[in-house]
Parts: C-alpha cells; sequence; structure tokens
C-alpha cells in the first residue's frame, strides 16, 4: 500500500513554471527611502498633534510676548488702516508673519493662537522627515532612529511647535537646505549633474525662505553656498546643469538681503535700519542698560559662548546631563569626520554654525542670553539655544551607529542592546524634561506673570468700549489685549499707520471717538501736549506694568470715521 501511494505521488508530472514568470526584481532604494521618509514625517504629526492636544486648553500658545507680536504683524497685513505690504515692519524678517497672514485672517484663530500654531507644526512635521532623511543618507535605520527621536521629542521643540515663534521655521530650514545640498554634492560625485542642478535649485529656495525668517540664515546661506561651489569645482562641471543651477542659486542668494536692505531704505531712510534703527537690538540694548553694567557676555566670546552652549544643554537634557551631552555630541561629529569624510559629511558640519554665530551675537550684537543656572540668574532668549538640536541629534546618531558597527564585530548577538539602551535614554530624557518643565517654556511663564495679567484686564476694559468708533492707541507693546478683545486693528490708528499717525498725534480728541495713553507712549505725551475735548473714563494698572488711561472725545462721536489718507 505505501510503495502504491508513493508511486502514485511521484507519479504525478512537475508544474511548469509560468511563461511570464520573472524572478523578483531587488527593492528601489529611492522607493524605500521616500516611504520611511513618509512614515517618520506621520509619527511626527503624532507627536505634533499631542502637544497642541496637551498646550491649547491650557492657553500656552500665547506665553510669549514676541509670539503674540508676530501675529499682530501677520494680522496688520490684512487688518488696519493701511493693509498691505507696508505693514510688514523693518526689524523682524517677514518670510514667518507671511506664513502665518491667511490663517490669522480668521478673527478666532488670531485671539487663540492657532493662527501661529499651523504653520510652526508643519514645520516641525517637515523638521523631522527631514532629519531622517538626512541622517539617511549617511547611517543605517538604527542610527536614524536615534537622531530623530532625540529630535523629535525634545519637550521645548513640542512646545515651540505650537506657538507663533520662527524657531520651528528656521530648523525646518537649515535641515532642508542641509539635505538638499547632501544631495547636490553626492549627486557631483556620481557624475549625475541634471539632478545635482535640480537639487542646489531646491537648496536656493529654502534658503531664500530662511535668509527672510532670521538673520542667522544669512550666515549659513554663505557657508552652504561655498560648500557647493568647492563641490562644483572639484567635479569640474560647470557648463553642466548643475553649473547653470548653481549660478541660479548664487543669484538667489544675493538677491534675497539685496531686497532687504533696499526695503528699508526705502521704507525707513536707513539701508541699515534693522541694525541700528530705534526698534534695533542695538537700539533696545542702548535703552535698558543702565551706567556701566553689561549683560554676561559681553565683548567676550568666550563667555558669550558658555552662556549659549549651556542654554543649548538646558534645552535638551536635565542640567546634570548636559557637559555629559556636550562631550557625547563632539565624539559623534569626530567619528562622523573619520568614518564618512568621503561621503559629503560637510553639510553636517554647517550645523554647529549658530554656536559662532550667537557668541559673535551676543559678545557684540546686543543680544543677551540669560540662563537660571548662572549670573544674573534669570530668563532671556534661552530659545537661541534649540538651534543646535539638529547637530546635537545627528552627532548621537552617528556616535550609536559607530559603537552598533564596533559591538557588531565581537558580539553581533548583542549589538542592538545599544540601540535599545539609547532609546529608553532618550524617553527618560524627555520624561525628566517634562516633568521639570522645559527651559523656553520656563522662559516664557516667568516673563508672561505680569503681562498676562495685565492684558486680560486691559481687554476687559476694551470691551467696555462701544463697538464703533476708531481708537487712536500704540499697539507695539499690549497688542494682545486687543487680540483677546478681538477687536479688529482696522478701528485704531496706531503707529503703523503712516498717514494718520502723525496728524492724530497733533489732534488726538479730533481724530478718534477714543484714545488710549500708556505711560510714557506717544499717545499720552500727545494728551499731556492737547488734552482739550478729552474725558477719563478709566484706568487699568497692574504690577510690573504702565498704567493705561481711556480717554473718550468729546468732539468725535463713536460712529463717526474721520481719518483718511
Amino acid at each position: 500500500m505505501r510503495s502504491s501511494a508513493s508511486s502514485r505521488i511521484s507519479s504525478k508530472p512537475p508544474r511548469r513554471p509560468r511563461l511570464n514568470s520573472s524572478p523578483a526584481e531587488p527593492p528601489d532604494p529611492a522607493r524605500s527611502l521616500r516611504h520611511e521618509t513618509i512614515f517618520a514625517g506621520m509619527v511626527a504629526a503624532l507627536f505634533s498633534l499631542l502637544a497642541f492636544g496637551y498646550c491649547f486648553p491650557r492657553d500656552m500658545l500665547l506665553l510669549y510676548g514676541d509670539a503674540v507680536a508676530h501675529l499682530h504683524i501677520a494680522r496688520r497685513l490684512i487688518d488696519s488702516l493701511n493693509p498691505g505690504i507696508r505693514q510688514i515692519g523693518s526689524v523682524w524678517l517677514p518670510f514667518p508673519h507671511l506664513l502665518i497672514m491667511p490663517f490669522a485672517a480668521r478673527m478666532a484663530w488670531w485671539q487663540n493662537g492657532i493662527a501661529g500654531a499651523i504653520p510652526s507644526m508643519a514645520c516641525y512635521v517637515l523638521s523631522v522627515a527631514g532629519l531622517w532623511r538626512l541622517a539617511r543618507y549617511w547611517l543605517r535605520p538604527a542610527g536614524a532612529v536615534v537622531a530623530a527621536l532625540f529630535f523629535a521629542l525634545n519637550p521645548g521643540l513640542l512646545y515651540m511647535q505650537t506657538t507663533a515663534m520662527n524657531e520651528p521655521v528656521f530648523l525646518c530650514q537649515m535641515i532642508w537646505s542641509a539635505l538638499f545640498l547632501t544631495a547636490y554634492l553626492r549627486a557631483l560625485q556620481e557624475g549625475n549633474h541634471r539632478f545635482a542642478g535640480h537639487a542646489i535649485a531646491a537648496c536656493g529656495i529654502v534658503l531664500v525662505t530662511a535668509i527672510f525668517t532670521r538673520y542667522d540664515g544669512w550666515i549659513f546661506a554663505s557657508i552652504l553656498w561655498l560648500i557647493a561651489l568647492h563641490g562644483l569645482w572639484r567635479a569640474r562641471a560647470w557648463k553642466s546643469p548643475a553649473g547653470g543651477a548653481f549660478v541660479l542659486f548664487t543669484a538667489m542668494l544675493v538677491t534675497a538681503p539685496v531686497l532687504w536692505f533696499a526695503w528699508n531704505a526705502r521704507q525707513y531712510g536707513d539701508w541699515l535700519d534693522f541694525m541700528r534703527g530705534p526698534y534695533s537690538a542695538k537700539a533696545i540694548d542702548a535703552r535698558t542698560s543702565t551706567g556701566s553694567w553689561h549683560y554676561p557676555g559681553w565683548h567676550s566670546l568666550r563667555v558669550a559662548a558658555l552662556y549659549f552652549l549651556k542654554a543649548a544643554e538646558m534645552g535638551a537634557v536635565p542640567v546634570r546631563w548636559g557637559n555629559r551631552l556636550l562631550f557625547l555630541v563632539l565624539a559623534g561629529t569626530v567619528v562622523a569626520i573619520v568614518r564618512w569624510c568621503r561621503q559629503s559629511i560637510a553639510p553636517l558640519l554647517v550645523l554647529w554654525m549658530p554656536l559662532p554665530f550667537y557668541a559673535y551675537s551676543v559678545a557684540y550684537g546686543s543680544v543677551p542670553i540669560f540662563i537660571p543656572l548662572w549670573w544674573p540668574h534669570s530668563w532671556y532668549n534661552t530659545r537661541y539655544g534649540m538651534e543646535m538640536l539638529p547637530i546635537f541629534a545627528l552627532s548621537l546618531g552617528f556616535l550609536v551607529a559607530w559603537l552598533i558597527s564596533l559591538a557588531e564585530k565581537r558580539w553581533p548577538r548583542h549589538a542592538q542592546l545599544i540601540l535599545l539602551a539609547s532609546m529608553v535614554l532618550i524617553m527618560v530624557d524627555c520624561y525628566v524634561l517634562m516633568r521639570s518643565t522645559p527651559l523656553v517654556l520656563r522662559e516664557a511663564i516667568e516673563n508672561s506673570r505680569t503681562r498676562i495679567p495685565f492684558e486680560q484686564a486691559y481687554a476687559r476694559a476694551l470691551e467696555k468700549l462701544p463697538p464703533q468708533g476708531e481708537i487712536l492707541v500704540w499697539t507695539s507693546d499690549h497688542v494682545g489685549a486687543f487680540e483677546r478683545a478681538g477687536i479688529p486693528l482696522r478701528r485704531t490708528i496706531n503707529e503703523t499707520d503712516y498717514y494718520q499717525w502723525t496728524p492724530a498725534l497733533q489732534h488726538p480728541a479730533q481724530s478718534a471717538a477714543f484714545v488710549i495713553a500708556a505711560d510714557h507712549d506717544a499717545v499720552a505725551l500727545a494728551v499731556a501736549a492737547h488734552p482739550q475735548g478729552l474725558t477719563l473714563l478709566d484706568i487699568v494698572c497692574s504690577t510690573g506694568q504702565p498704567c493705561v488711561r481711556f480717554y473718550r472725545s468729546n468732539l468725535t462721536a463713536p460712529g463717526d470715521r474721520i481719518s483718511g489718507k
């Protein structure tokens, strides 16, 4: 029986292969990397939404006074007596405000800060996806996971990406410009000049937005231009599509700052108004400095660099781990240079640029940084240290990747424990920072303790005014009150209304139905010089803030509209 059964089985004809069958195609690396990048972006989007879901109900989106000011500029582009590009200002660069503007058009989003959160959250997601893709140019997934997680789970960054602050935007621009430059250098090495041309053109577009976001971007763009020039010179590809794209790249990087110089010259009569005008950092420092006192790091590059590095460390890890982090990051950078020196590693090193830039800015650019650990034991501009997060994350990724490769040679079964330990440490770091309050969030809370109660009281007083009638007021200091009260900016005559402002100060009672004067501001001086026809309605005072006086005009009815060009 067994033999017959076996004979029947063996007598079956063998299966013929299908005529149209073909061997399995090898996976496409570019497609696989694209899927990885999309997945990293999706995970980042989840983190972003969770952070927003925590911050929004707790009214944390508008803790930074600068966030309120960014929303103000974005709103006044479309909501003022003179809407348009002239409202863009001179000191703060315009790109973040242009991003926020479409969302700030909605009154509720302007009031609650969502208008600023939307672009920041999008830039955070793009930053994480870009960092993953950049890391994968050199590293296997294990090292890229460490870099992406360290960056994406930073509690300070998770908070900042829910605000209208421009740090998330600039981090995105740094990462993607470095990514495109790396793609350009790799393509030149491989002789793919057409793709190199596309990559450097894309890099130029990102860098133009960076130039119009932060002044750090000007230095960052200059260094990347030098690296791109060196890569083109080594490849001898001047007459290729990459050479033509490099010319376009150069033209974009030159034109962007020239346009800003021209704007300042045309609008404010000084092509360097953003550096030496009345709202510049230099002018603010001159107004706030008293006698011979100067902030730490003034005219000292070493001290300035120490304050900046310590702010970066405190924003990335708990205080007691700060020096260890810096040692590991330096070790990771050295590993990257030694082991990956032939693989276009220069864009990675450019991510160290914030250190010399801010060391110089603090020492000679009137840009102080205060940290609670060192004198004067306060919080100011600690968020600048956040620009070191990309190089911190990538250096740690390189270090872990190198350790795993060493372990695979001697203990292959236990090599992945290094990755597991690294991920656990990142999770612990995130938990500890969140429990102790991230540095940038603590700064926002401390510096808003007197401003927010004052603006809330100010807003309640504004809500008592009739719904009609123009208001003569200085808005640069406490526009958050108008934001909270939901009063359109076009109802105000303020310092950004170039045609109406100066005549209104000369005749306050004849220019607006209501006049609001804060201690020692331009409106208060105008009221003191021309008090005729004004009746005091209300006074709002708060600890640590100026008193604000509300006047009603006896010469102008609330329904009248007397302003005009």
